[in-house]
């Protein structure tokens, strides 16, 4: 692969706005000791995580609980959202980002097939005659491989498999973030080489998951592509108390949490 695609000027400050899997944690009508835990850790918000370089802010994802997520954050602009995949849990607060119209149109990168979905489940937001106030949207086609130059930042969407349906992940320069992955092909591994922080998802320790990878899987791919800090997030209530979960963590990697803030050093562009 060619290297300078996988470049940055800037260090990247990486915020994990939620950690949880698509129900949260705690989990309605749940009595287990997660769910019922005082320890912040152990509450899970659905999956976002918010990129911000010197001068660019991206999110990855926008699910239902966005509003509460952003709330404490500067109200600055946002230059674009990156959708992993169309499951609820991950596009369900879109609407909830329409104040950030102020600052002009949303700029939402997705598959072709996610476009499309978002497009069916927000039909009011697309077409020549738009009820005054919804949020504006623009819609952007990412393929895998293929570079998204947003702001400073070099985006690189890679293709994983969500059970058997294809979702992206991204990398943006030695950083990469996975979520909802159960396998990846081989000829997509060139494309995470020199990866030295990973955020990836692993729902729980034990008990196989038809389209989710569990902790042991999610290690085994750190350690495949040569990770050096990895982040497990998209948790449920079954991966145990933050403590003891953590405990069984091998060295270099981390049970992630709601709010945890990770800097990214940034090899100089090529």
């Amino acid at each position: 692969m060619d290297s300078s695609l996988f470049t940055l000027r800037s260090s990247l400050k990486v915020t994990l706005l939620g950690t949880g899997t698509s129900g949260g944690v705690p989990s309605l009508g749940c009595h287990c000791k997660v769910c019922g835990s005082n320890d912040p850790r152990d509450k899970r918000m659905r999956c976002v995580a918010l990129i911000e370089s010197d001068t660019t802010r991206v999110l990855i994802d926008c699910g239902p609980d966005i509003r509460q997520q952003l709330m404490p954050l500067p109200f600055k602009p946002l230059d674009a959202i990156l959708l992993t995949h169309i499951h609820y849990d991950h596009v369900g607060g879109i609407d909830d980002l329409r104040p950030f119209s102020v600052f002009g149109p949303i700029r939402l990168y997705g598959d072709k097939k996610t476009c499309e979905h978002v497009r069916q489940i927000m039909p009011y937001c697309f077409g020549e005659h738009l009820y005054p106030g919804v949020p504006k949207l623009e819609l952007h086609d990412a393929e895998p491989h293929v570079p998204l130059h947003i702001g400073n930042l070099t985006i690189v969407p890679i293709q994983v498999m969500h059970g058997k349906m294809p979702i992206l992940g991204f990398r943006i320069g030695s950083f990469a973030y996975i979520t909802d992955m159960k396998t990846i092909g081989d000829g997509e591994l060139p494309y995470l080489e020199g990866v030295e922080t990973l955020v990836v998802n692993a729902l729980r320790f034990e008990k196989e998951h038809h389209s989710h990878q569990l902790v042991y899987e999610a290690i085994e791919f750190a350690r495949r592509i040569g990770a050096k800090r990895t982040y497990i997030t998209h948790v449920c209530h079954h991966i145990g108390l933050y403590d003891e979960a953590q405990r069984r963590m091998p060295e270099g990697v981390t049970l992630a949490y709601d709010g945890e803030v990770i800097c990214c050093p940034q090899p100089p562009t090529v």
